[in-house]
Formats: C-alpha cells, sequence, structure tokens
C-alpha cells in the first residue's frame, strides 16, 4: 500500500488530547488521526453527497415525484 502525507493544523487542546491518548497506548498520533479518518470519511462523502443531490432537485436538475405518486406507484 502506498502512502502520503497530509498536513493540517490542530487547535491546542486537541493534540494535548491526541497526544496523551498516544502515550497512555503506545501508538502514534497518526494512528488515531488514521483510524477517526478511516471510521468517519463514509459517512461525510455519504452526507455531502446527500446535500448536494438535495440542492440539485431545489435547482430542477433531478426529476421528483410526489408522496401521493410515489404511494400510488407502491400500492397498485
Amino acid at each position: 500500500m502506498s502512502t502520503a502525507v497530509v498536513s493540517f493544523r490542530l487547535d491546542a487542546e486537541i493534540k494535548q488530547r491526541l497526544d496523551a491518548l498516544s502515550t497512555a497506548t503506545g501508538r502514534s498520533a497518526a494512528f488515531y488521526v488514521r483510524e477517526a479518518l478511516l471510521e468517519h470519511l463514509d459517512e461525510l462523502e455519504y452526507a455531502y453527497r446527500l446535500q448536494e443531490e438535495a440542492l440539485a432537485i431545489r435547482r430542477g436538475e433531478i426529476e421528483t415525484i410526489s408522496s401521493d405518486e410515489l404511494e400510488a406507484e407502491l400500492f397498485t
């Protein structure tokens, strides 16, 4: 697996918490940053995809049907 470097800033409190966790467990801070990212990246991508779809619907770019039409389609 190839890797890449990402650099970002954390506020001091989060950095202190991350360092304390790292010290207490013997794992690197990078390990926990990677774990947190992997845990939540899918959720973030999904949320932003839904947000973009909602905006596209409001702009009329995606065809929709009413709830009455959906109900009729499902129960007929």
